[in-house]
């Protein structure tokens, strides 16, 4: 899935990485947790998350996250926001709910990790 069709799917603003919504996204994480963040660790996955500290974008840039979609509508402070963009990461932000926001996505073919330690375990 590409960062553009999540954006739409979650009726969602960009807040940075206007020019690179054709990234693909392969996995999707929820999370206000950054300790399970890191321990979920998938390359090439979206973050869903109500955070909106700088501690979010050091723990994406760690996990290797692509990018973070802010559900429940909450606004970012300017520094979270410049992080972001020193570290290449994409920032969206969704009116909708954690549960329902990663309801759309699952719907549309996002997985999670969960689906992935199934099928390696049956595939």
């Amino acid at each position: 899935m590409t960062l553009n069709q999540a954006k739409e799917i979650l009726e969602a603003k960009v807040i940075t990485g206007l020019d690179n919504l054709e990234t693909e996204v392969k996995i999707g994480c929820a999370s206000d947790l950054m300790s399970d963040v890191l321990i979920f660790n998938k390359p090439e996955s979206l973050l869903l998350t109500g955070l909106t500290n700088p501690q979010v974008v050091r723990t994406a840039e760690m996990a290797d996250i692509k990018a973070i979609c802010f559900v429940r509508g909450k606004t970012l402070d300017e520094k979270t926001i410049e992080l972001a963009k020193d570290k290449n990461i994409i920032l969206l932000m969704t009116h909708l709910p954690m549960f329902e926001s990663c309801g759309r996505l699952y719907k549309k073919g996002l997985v999670g990790l969960g689906y992935l330690d199934i099928n390696k375990k049956n595939g």
